[in-house]
């Protein structure tokens, strides 16, 4: 059975339920899967400056908080929410807290890991901030490292969106 159309999922909601991401048909899409307490969670900000800057031409960070990697995202969704916004204002929108590894990985992650592996074919995510670039027609187009900082991808989404 070959991995479903990105779209056709739908995203965990922290207050429940799920929101399909067929609601972000036709944009330029970076998934990230997040944490709060990570070295690399400055990366925030860029990410917003990403929402910022190219939000109104079609694109949106999507955050995705995990907790499988040295148990940087302890806290429950209220308080990742009161963190992104009282910490680094942000305005994309940030999902339940998923896992992005093993049977319990989400399929959105299985999707995005199987459509664009990682150095070595490897589909495993090795860290938070790790990036996934998905194009307006749902596909993905490139995968980026935790150390990848947002600020470097804006060419990349620019390019996308003037596709």
């Amino acid at each position: 059975m070959s991995d479903p159309d990105l779209l056709a999922l739908s995203a965990p909601l922290p207050g429940g339920g799920a929101a399909p991401l067929a609601d972000h048909r036709g944009k330029v899409l970076l998934i990230v899967n997040t944490a709060s307490q990570c070295g690399f969670t400055p990366q925030y900000a860029g990410l917003e400056a990403l929402q910022r800057r190219h939000g109104p031409r079609g694109f949106s960070v999507l955050a995705f908080p995990c907790n499988q990697f040295g148990r940087q995202e302890p806290g429950d969704a209220a308080e990742i929410a009161t963190f992104c916004t009282t910490k680094y204002d942000v305005t994309f929108p940030v999902f339940a807290k998923v896992e992005v590894n093993g049977g319990g990985a989400d399929p959105i992650f299985r999707h995005l890991k199987h459509a664009a592996p990682g150095a070595l074919g490897t589909e495993a995510i090795k860290w938070n901030f790790t990036k996934f670039l998905v194009g307006r027609d749902g596909r993905v187009a490139a995968r980026f490292a935790p150390a990848t900082a947002p600020e470097k991808l804006s060419a990349e989404i620019e390019r996308l969106l003037d596709a």
